[in-house]
């Protein structure tokens, strides 16, 4: 593990992705303070661990809640962007508040993480931003009209911020994963094949965060793309967008 100790602010740290790196980091003894909606179905038995309960989706209370937690916290020198939603279907299948909700979430407040604590990262001699992409940014694919924009979107706001970042020692990378095992599937209509080799886990996704962090000063990973072996998808019966 890095030799800098850090204090990590990871959101959408209840579960999944979020989850598996903020327990792979409090192992190794860094200090982490997790966003989430709600901690009750997820107990981190850690005293290095706080929990920060915050509706990523509600974007018009974000900039006084964030700015306040950046002005609580100004030890922060990690952010890891996990949270996220996944909603699928043709696009007349949205409703204008869908897609109003799904961009603010998986695209908008991120930007908003960014945006209050971007200034105390800067004063840092190295600190780094990591954002949990998906493969939806790479290509559009059918019925994912919506949800790839906001992965786009992410992904042209992470490489952007790296080259805004590149004078100062402000480290931006993305991970762009394909299906992850995760929570994330329990109400789509398709999740990953049974097999080990058609998922990846969240932890491989943890460690490749692990992986980045460890990386010299002098060197800034910008982009990682993650498949599984084999992409396998599978259909459930219940169509979760009806």
């Amino acid at each position: 593990m890095t030799k800098q100790k850090r204090t990590i602010l990871i959101s959408g740290a209840s579960s999944g992705i979020g989850r598996a790196s903020a327990e792979l980091f409090l192992q190794n003894g860094q200090r982490v303070i997790g966003i989430g909606r709600d901690f009750n179905k997820c107990d981190f038995d850690a005293p290095n661990f706080s929990a920060v309960e915050m509706d990523l989706g509600d974007i018009k209370a974000l900039p006084d809640q964030l700015q306040s937690l950046a002005k609580q916290h100004p030890e922060i020198d990690t952010i890891i962007n996990c949270a996220g939603q996944g909603r699928f279907g043709s696009l007349e299948e949205f409703s204008y508040k869908q897609i109003y909700k799904l961009m603010d979430l998986n695209f908008t407040s991120h930007a908003f993480v960014c945006r209050a604590f971007m200034p105390q990262l800067k004063k840092k001699t190295h600190s780094n931003i990591i954002f949990i992409g998906s493969e939806a940014a790479l290509e559009g694919t059918q019925k994912g009209s919506i949800y790839c924009a906001s992965k786009f979107a992410l992904r042209g706001f992470a490489q952007a911020l790296r080259q805004e970042s590149s004078g100062t020692g402000v480290h931006v990378s993305i991970i762009n994963p394909g299906m992850v095992k995760t929570e994330f599937f329990n109400d789509l209509n398709f999740e990953p094949g049974k097999d080990s080799s058609n998922f990846i886990e969240a932890d491989d996704i943890a460690n490749t965060i692990k992986m980045i962090l460890d990386s010299r000063p002098g060197t800034v990973i910008d982009e990682i793309n993650l498949s599984p072996l084999k992409k396998v998808i599978n259909f459930k019966k219940t169509d979760a967008l009806s």
